[in-house]
């Protein structure tokens, strides 16, 4: 499976499923208009577009349009590469009934289809599997665990408290928190947020 160095942002989460079937990248979802309101996840991702630059993967009909139009004004051209799937008529087979425009969303989309939108637009693949980030940590959910940010009675409060330190959204899973971590924070901010976090926790001597 072909690695994806950009972040790729695709509206929900079986967009994201297909995706993850078809490239080993970091797939954020925006949750169709969600993305609208969520300030917070606007800022992430202008943090990830920084680092490892993003690559918008819409559907093809109207409202996937709207998304992408407002994502690549809201963060500079030069991080944003635009991937499209093509417009065929149909359905997912999940649904009862198809789109309002009846386009098959990048869900109902075949492997080969998407890939051949990411190289059309410009996706970096990265064939090593070693292949450390450019900006992130690297981490692996057993290191999420050692640090008790999962795993652990407190481990919630624990990923609470790190993403207040981080700035980063604060309804994150621990997997959803792994991915920032690893594309939007440098080792040494993760060591210093976690220190605050300990501190923080530990009581009074």
């Amino acid at each position: 499976m072909k690695r994806v160095r950009e972040v790729i942002v695709v509206e929900g989460k079986y967009d994201a499923i297909r995706l993850r079937s078809a490239v080993d990248a970091t797939v954020v979802q925006t949750d169709g208009f969600g993305i609208f309101r969520d300030k917070e996840q606007l800022v992430l991702l202008r943090r990830m577009a920084q680092s490892r630059g993003l690559l918008i993967l819409t559907d093809s009909d109207g409202a996937g349009f709207v998304i992408r139009n407002f994502l690549g004004g809201s963060i500079p051209a030069a991080q944003v590469k635009h991937a499209y799937v093509p417009e065929l008529c149909g359905k997912e087979r999940r649904k009862r009934v198809g789109s309002k425009e009846g386009l098959i969303g990048v869900e109902g989309m075949e492997n080969a289809v998407i890939l051949e939108a990411l190289r059309r637009a410009g996706a970096t693949f990265e064939d090593a599997p070693d292949v450390a980030p450019a900006t992130g940590c690297a981490l692996t959910k057993a290191d999420l665990y050692a640090a008790g940010l999962s795993g652990t009675p407190d481990s919630a409060a624990r990923r609470q408290l790190l993403q207040e330190t981080l700035q980063l959204p604060k309804k994150m899973s621990a997997n959803r928190l792994l991915d920032a971590l690893n594309t939007a924070i440098t080792p040494a901010e993760y060591v210093a947020a976690l220190q605050a976090v300990n501190a923080r926790l530990t009581p009074d001597g």
